[in-house]
């Protein structure tokens, strides 16, 4: 089975939109939010690639920007449509990560690439991607690349769920170094952070920031979900004051590398 069948397979039963709209998931979705709104100004183009059901395109559409997106999953591209308000400056196009040669070079302001990063496994395809999404993004345009990271999946999962020794069963983990290893049919790999500065390094950019956009969050869903509305926005308001120290990323489930094309 390849790849897109294992996502096809996964995305058709899963529900992003809903994630993203979870309380616990709303705080990736907010800090993310905040980091794309620090750099976007009027007029700029975007282009998101591998939008899923268009979470991101569609409020940055409603805001007025125009944006192209791109998404590999037919399931997802009908949500997309769907989720779309009559005159929202928003157009969505079936396509690959690896392979954006239907897009010209240096032409959006600002590009997203908030998920293909996830369900990549090999060196070469990481660097396809990457390298694409810096080839249409124009020259001081700002690209943001997201990662799930495999520190936060061991303690979550492995430990507190009970599962590390299934996971070290399947050859998973070095229990050495506690290193992951994932497969197309795990569905998401996993990195560290000297991983994705090590991909980054390759390419003519300037890092702006590193940013863990749940933090401890998924380790405390259940905490998080049941907060009220004031305890909710003080926790927002310590996760955004600390979602940069370096000394707390790797707890993070989900990480954003912000970097600029030079």
């Amino acid at each position: 089975m390849e790849t897109k069948d294992y996502l096809t397979n996964y995305y058709e039963s899963y529900d992003e939109e809903g994630r993203l709209l979870s309380r616990h998931g709303r705080v990736e979705y907010v800090t993310t939010m905040k980091y794309i709104e620090k750099y976007l100004r009027p007029g700029m183009r975007v282009l998101e690639i591998g939008a899923a059901t268009g979470r991101y395109s569609h409020a940055l559409a409603q805001k007025g920007y125009r944006v192209d997106a791109v998404e590999l999953v037919a399931h997802n591209i009908e949500l997309f449509r769907q989720n779309t308000v009559e005159g929202e400056p928003v157009t969505i196009t079936q396509g690959n990560a690896m392979d954006l040669s239907g897009f010209e070079s240096d032409t959006y302001d600002m590009t997203l690439l908030l998920g293909p990063m996830y369900h990549l496994f090999a060196q070469e395809d990481k660097r396809k991607a990457l390298s694409e999404a810096i080839r249409v993004t124009r020259r001081g345009g700002v690209v943001f690349a997201a990662y799930c990271m495999g520190d936060a999946c061991v303690l979550s999962y492995g430990f507190k769920g009970g599962e590390i020794y299934s996971v070290i069963e399947k050859c998973m983990l070095d229990t050495e170094t506690f290193e992951t290893f994932s497969h197309p049919w795990d569905l998401f790999e996993l990195y560290r952070k000297e991983d994705i500065d090590h991909l980054r390094a390759e390419f003519p950019v300037t890092q702006l920031h590193f940013v863990a956009t749940d933090g401890y969050t998924n380790h405390m869903r259940e905490t998080v979900d049941q907060m009220d509305e004031r305890m909710y926005e003080l926790y927002l308001k310590y996760h955004l004051a600390v979602c940069e120290r370096q000394d707390m990323v790797g707890y993070s489930h989900h990480t954003l590398d912000i970097f600029r094309k030079e």
